[in-house]
């Protein structure tokens, strides 16, 4: 009997930090409607999870973290395909990446290229091992880089390394990336896990709700979901009210509510 085959992202979690590994190695790790969709689904079920504090997204193998779109996923599709569903589908499930309510940490243990980079990008902190080059290879493909390249990776790290990469096709080795910003942190080749778990762990000892609120604060000021999160923001002051309770009790009781104004 064969076994189940391998989901294309693994799910670990260890305490409170959950890992997440792009699993596609002999692809190098290049994402398909199958990673896309099992990521949409990892999202769902981590920002339901209140053990989870902090994410740490990752790579298998040591060639790359991402190699970008799988070609085979999407040379083949019409234009209206491409469209609806390729590029439609990878910004719903990449903005659900970025707006998760638990940091994010990318861990760059190989070449973040095309879409890899754009994935990245999500993270609220980028390490890069020493050996890792990025870049946006598209435009030599005659695409261009879709999943927010040339939008939230511009708020991210500015307009001139995006045209770099994007119009001009310079890559980056991890120590030139890192002072340009695309990058926060460089190790040694082997060590990227062990330095994001060292963060996760700073993570952690912080106060939960304060690390969540103020993760979509900083969102909203870079232009990340600002209307979800003002309309969050009010809601949760608005369920904390003695007029919340008396709103809701005077319905069930099929009277007039009696607010307070606190």
């Amino acid at each position: 009997m064969t076994g189940a085959a391998e989901p294309p992202v693994r799910f670990a979690q260890d305490g409170a930090v959950a890992i997440l590994t792009l699993a596609r190695p002999e692809r190098l790790n290049a994402l398909d409607e199958g990673v896309i969709e099992e990521l949409g689904v990892l999202c769902r079920r981590i920002d339901r999870d209140e053990t989870i504090r902090v994410v740490i997204l990752t790579g298998e193998g040591g060639k790359a973290f991402s190699a970008g779109g799988d070609i085979g996923g999407w040379s083949e599709k019409s234009a209206l395909e491409f469209g609806r569903f390729w590029l439609r589908e990878g910004h719903v499930v990449f903005d659900a990446l970025a707006r998760l309510r638990q940091p994010v940490i990318a861990v760059l243990n190989g070449h973040a290229l095309g879409g890899g980079l754009e994935l990245a990008a999500l993270a609220d902190l980028r390490i890069a091992e020493s050996h890792a080059k990025l870049g946006l290879p598209e435009t030599g493909l005659g695409i261009i880089p879709g999943w927010s390249g040339t939008q939230r990776a511009v708020r991210r790290f500015g307009a001139s390394v995006i045209r770099r990469m994007a119009l001009f096709g310079e890559v980056f080795p991890a120590e030139a990336a890192r002072q340009m910003g695309l990058v926060d942190i460089v190790v040694p080749t082997g060590e990227g896990m062990a330095e994001a778990r060292r963060l996760a762990g700073q993570v952690c000892e912080r106060a939960p709700i304060a690390t969540e609120l103020t993760k979509m604060l900083i969102n909203a000021a870079e232009g990340e979901e600002r209307e979800r999160v003002l309309e969050a923001l009010a809601g949760m002051f608005a369920a904390s009210t003695e007029d919340l309770a008396e709103g809701v009790a005077a319905f069930r009781a099929k009277r007039r509510p009696d607010f307070s104004g606190r």
